[in-house]
Formats: structure tokens, sequence, C-alpha cells
């Protein structure tokens, strides 16, 4: 797949709530994600499928209910894309979240190798 290809599938696959069959399916087994930074709940880098596997479950298990999610049309140059996900949630002992992310993606081989995140 192209990056573009793969753009319009991650978007399209986020936007039927598949985000496991997301990962499984676009990225490489050795993709690492970034976050902003460190908190209590995720390391600022988890590396590896597994690991990915592992902090989209832990993130499913923090969320009492998810009332609304965006995701906009992908920007492609080259090898890499950007795209923002809105999410309008109740995290369990946190209460209800509103954040919008840009999200950088990073292809090679035809699999995403890095994610990283932006608010």
């Amino acid at each position: 797949m192209t990056t573009a290809q793969i753009a319009h599938q991650l978007k399209t696959l986020c936007e039927q709530g598949k985000f496991d069959s997301a990962l499984k399916e676009l990225f490489a087994t050795d993709a690492v994600s970034i976050e902003p930074r460190a908190t209590s709940d995720f390391d600022k880098e988890t590396k590896g499928l597994d690991g990915l596997l592992a902090k989209g479950d832990k993130w499913n298990k923090m969320v009492e209910k998810q009332h609304s999610f965006e995701i906009s049309e992908p920007v492609v140059a080259g090898q890499s894309f950007a795209l923002t996900m809105h999410f309008d949630v109740t995290m369990k002992e946190r209460g209800r979240m509103d954040m919008t992310e840009l999200c950088l993606y990073k292809v090679e081989n035809g699999k995403i190798v890095s994610e990283e995140f932006f608010m």
C-alpha cells in the first residue's frame, strides 16, 4: 500500500472503532508510539506492536463512555501523514474529557513505523 492508502485505511478503521484491527493491519511489528509526555498511565514511548496493542487495551479499560469521536481527513507528504482525532469521553475516576490530538505517522516499506501525538 502507498502512504496515502495507509492513511485512508487508518481513517476508515478508526471511524469504525476498529483500532486493534488498524494496529494489526497497518503497523510494523517494531512500530513506536510517542506521547506528548509520560504520565502515570502511559510511558512517553511505547515500542512494538504488542506494546501498542496493550496500550490501546489499557486506554479502553480507562474509558467509561465514549460520547463522540471524530477523525479528520489525512494530509499526506511523502512517507508521512497527519490527521486530527477528537475524543469526547468520560474516563473512569477522572470524569468527562474533551480532547483533540494532532497525530503524525511515518511509513516505511508499506507499514506505519511510528506515531506521535501532539495536544
